[in-house]
């Protein structure tokens, strides 16, 4: 849509494209919260979640999130006839990331509310200087070296040349036991995909609705916590091993 108008945002014909643009912003704050973060830039966004190793609520909490932000995604892109959107929903192990910017943005704070204990400043100063403090380079740690991250962004370039084109919720399905969506997922048939240079191999199902699943012994039916997903994606059998030492 923007390209029609030469990438110029102030060109009357991107008015629409700048329109929806704000309009997919403000569906992804309203639906972001302490439990669903995410990070947006431009038309694209990231949603992440760390799973717990033994509560598999975890996983249908961000699979239930997922897919209500999609859908009302979905309802503002068909009611104002716009193309659609794309989500897949990936697994994957990721290692620590760097806390840097938000460490140095933290000693600031603390050197001001030491210098305000002290007596050093008064409190509009340190409102002001507070206030003032910057981050002139960021990063979200748990976006770096992401592999689930990697994967949704590798299936997505690939797009429908893998058939997982079109406005869709992809779901991987490494998330279900046996690697099959339960009864309470409406779903179509599941996808393949490799890629051989980054050796992912998984599938993935398109996923329609979601229908409340009920609890089985405190558990989702049909859903791996986190560490039944590990030993699913490991890619070796010494980290399926340390996984199943961890329980």
């Amino acid at each position: 849509m923007i390209a029609d108008a030469e990438l110029n945002p102030i060109d009357p014909r991107a008015k629409e494209a700048i329109m929806r643009l704000r309009t997919f912003h403000r569906i992804v704050a309203e639906h972001s919260g302490r439990y669903y973060r995410t990070l947006v830039m431009n038309d694209g966004a990231v949603a992440y979640r760390d799973l717990s190793l033994r509560d598999n609520g975890v996983t249908h909490d961000f699979l239930q999130r997922s897919q209500q932000l999609f859908v009302a995604i979905s309802k503002s892109e068909s009611r104002n006839e716009w193309p659609g959107a794309r989500m897949f929903v990936s697994l994957g192990f990721r290692a620590r990331g760097s806390r840097r910017a938000i460490d140095t943005t933290e000693r600031r704070v603390n050197l001001i509310l030491s210098k305000l204990s002290a007596g050093e400043m008064a409190a509009e100063e340190a409102v002001r200087q507070a206030a003032s403090i910057q981050r002139y380079s960021d990063g979200i740690p748990q976006l770096q070296a992401n592999f689930a991250f990697t994967r949704s962004f590798v299936a997505d370039s690939v797009g429908s040349r893998a058939g997982l084109g079109g406005p869709h919720l992809f779901v991987d399905t490494a998330m279900f036991d046996e690697g099959i969506a339960p009864k309470w997922v409406t779903c179509g048939p599941a996808i393949p995909f490799q890629h051989e240079g980054l050796a992912i191999d998984c599938s993935f199902v398109p996923i329609a609705g979601l229908s409340n699943p009920g609890k089985i012994d405190q558990l989702i039916p049909g859903l791996r916590d986190g560490l039944e997903i590990g030993e699913a994606i490991a890619p070796t059998i010494q980290l399926r091993k340390l996984l199943r030492t961890s329980r």
